[in-house]
């Protein structure tokens, strides 16, 4: 069991089956290549926390980019897949990380930098885009 001290989740023990592993870390974040994902104590909590081991005071809210009606279709490197340790894209899923300015400021997700994680290795990395060409989806709201 690894324990951390989060300054903003208080302490956290995870087991060493929970580890991501980021082989080349994240934007700004290359030297933080352990995490571990949680959730909010709330029921069906529409995101997650990535939680770094590696320095506790990174903390991003991840969430399915679906929630935005955006849909990834990321064509990965031959390195990239390797990195991940690819080897069935069942295994795959994406996640954007979530930013907000401030208390009234509207939640983002940063479409420009999604996060793939092979569930099956639980290893990830961050696939940012040079150019990002998009089609959004419109999502109605619930009864309409």
């Amino acid at each position: 069991m690894i324990t951390i001290d989060s300054p903003r989740f208080g302490s956290l023990e995870v087991e060493p089956s929970r580890i991501i592993e980021f082989p080349v870390g994240m934007a700004g974040f290359e030297d933080c290549k352990r995490f571990t994902l949680f959730h909010p104590d709330e029921e069906n909590p529409p995101y997650f926390i990535l939680q770094s081991l590696d320095d506790p005071a990174v903390a991003f809210h991840i969430a399915d980019p679906a929630l935005f009606g955006f849909n990834f279709d990321i064509d990965l490197t031959d390195e990239e897949a390797e990195l991940i340790q690819l080897g069935n894209t069942d295994d795959l899923a994406v996640v954007v990380i979530l930013t907000k300015g401030g208390d009234r400021s509207p939640l983002r997700a940063n479409l420009n930098a999604p996060i793939v994680l092979n569930l099956e290795s639980r290893r990830g990395l961050q696939h940012v885009f040079s150019t990002l060409n998009y089609n959004v989806t419109p999502v109605t709201a619930k009864g309409d």
